[in-house]
């Protein structure tokens, strides 16, 4: 008799169990992963909030000198703030990024868990999937920021500068202070209360079209809108005098009145320029359509191409920071020392000065972007790419381990010195105190 298995959920008349699907993101993102991600997430925005803060108060320090000189209103400052916050993020996204990677691989490289890591398999390069996934992320939102954000902010920083300057933001007269309007009509008013509403110890001096010359001078007074002319104000005075100096009168007349309206015409302002003054302030598709247009100046398409590689060599360079923020995260043993982390600041903004400098040549024409942008991009490739092969595949190779023994030589030595000063100066000081030992032993004596 030939005995068969039979399936317990059949005898138990169950449903089988189906097999469980794997799980494609737990496999892909795994807790070391989600590890590291927590270790590059705060110190990046902690950087990026940072970098961002300086630029903004030392911008907003000189805002608020530029709108108290031209009399304008303090709103204007934070309308100009946020044009500017664009520009300012591209530059600190690109350092908040590679900073977050760097103090998250020199934590683990300085607590041991990285050698533990690569013992049990996983390398620098696997170590890397999640900080190429943030990099990705941010490389997009700079593309678009450079590309469409920047440029329409840039253009709306300008416009606000230029109609604080002209006036449009409806500058304010200075209390205390003689304002000239129009050239015909100086005013200087004394005091002012609830926000400009009542104004108190007016003087004007009105220059006519036919050169006669009005003196006024009035105890209270406030402006008033004219809606038949827009372009003129009307100051109502109060209690005040008149002093009319005609040419054809040798003797000034003197008028005293309880209320007088004064019309001031206000200057005319110039409208803004259409954005496209710069060839900064094109977004991508107008970057594309301008440089290589054979209708406009060789002048203007230089500049739009200059405008382009810069931008792109600035959007790309982003993927090559986690790969030098791993080669100088990681100390020579049994030290910690924080060198990589100023160098790789001193790499990433040179850089950037570079490719500025390469920008202003080529807008010039003197030589190609190929040239003066993308040849400075191959060798800033170049060096991280070796550098990060002597960190993950020599062993014990170090990318600035030659740099790294040079500052510690330095060091020493400047320790040294600094014992030797200060044993002198402790020799010299134990000797002026031994001769005020013996010169009062001596006195006593």
């Amino acid at each position: 008799m030939r005995l068969r298995r039979h399936n317990p959920d059949a005898l138990t008349g169950r449903l089988p169990t189906p097999k469980a699907r794997p799980d494609l993101f737990k496999n892909f993102i795994t807790d070391v992963d989600r590890y590291i991600f927590k270790l590059v997430l705060m110190p990046m925005l902690g950087t990026l909030a940072l970098a961002a803060s300086l630029l903004i108060l030392d911008k907003m320090l000189r805002l608020f000198e530029v709108v108290a000189d031209e009399g304008g209103p303090i709103g204007v400052i934070f309308r100009m703030l946020a044009n500017l916050l664009p520009e300012y993020m591209s530059l600190a996204i690109p350092l908040g990024l590679m900073l977050g990677i760097l103090f998250a691989f020199r934590k683990l490289a300085t607590s041991s868990e990285l050698d533990v890591m690569r013992a049990v398999g996983l390398g620098y390069t696997r170590l890397l999937r999640v900080p190429y996934l943030i990099t990705l992320a941010l490389v997009a939102l700079n593309f678009v920021l450079v590309y469409f954000v920047q440029p329409v902010a840039r253009y709306d920083y300008s416009r606000l500068t230029f109609e604080l300057q002209s006036g449009a933001l409806g500058a304010s007269i200075k209390v205390g202070e003689f304002t000239t309007l129009e050239d015909r009509t100086a005013l200087r008013i004394e005091e002012s209360r609830d926000n400009g509403r009542e104004l108190s110890g007016i003087f004007a001096r009105v220059t006519q079209p036919d050169g006669d010359m009005l003196s006024i001078s009035a105890r209270q007074g406030q402006f008033l809108a004219n809606e038949d002319e827009p372009n003129t104000i009307i100051l109502r005075l109060t209690d005040g005098t008149i002093v009319q100096d005609q040419r054809a009168i040798p003797t000034p007349r003197v008028l005293s009145f309880a209320s007088y309206d004064l019309p001031i015409d206000l200057p005319e302002i110039e409208r803004f320029r259409t954005r496209g003054g710069a060839e900064k302030e094109y977004i991508l598709p107008e970057l594309l359509n301008l440089g290589w247009n054979e209708n406009i100046s060789e002048e203007l398409r230089n500049q739009t191409l200059a405008s382009l590689n810069f931008r792109l060599v600035e959007v790309l360079m982003m993927l090559l920071l986690p790969l030098l923020a791993v080669s100088l995260a990681i100390p020579p043993k049994r030290s910690s020392s924080t060198l990589g982390v100023f160098v790789s600041i001193v790499m990433v903004v040179a850089y950037h000065k570079v490719n500025q400098y390469g920008e202003d040549v080529a807008a010039l024409g003197l030589v190609s972007p190929l040239v003066s942008l993308w040849v400075p991009f191959a060798l800033f490739a170049a060096l991280i790419g070796w550098m990060y092969w002597r960190v993950s595949y020599v062993p014990g190779g170090q990318a600035i381990g030659w740099l790294e023994k040079g500052a510690a030589v330095v060091a020493k030595r400047f320790m040294v010195i600094f014992r030797l000063l200060r044993f002198n100066g402790n020799r010299e000081l134990a000797a002026k105190a031994r001769a005020a030992h013996d010169a009062e032993q001596s006195r006593a004596a």
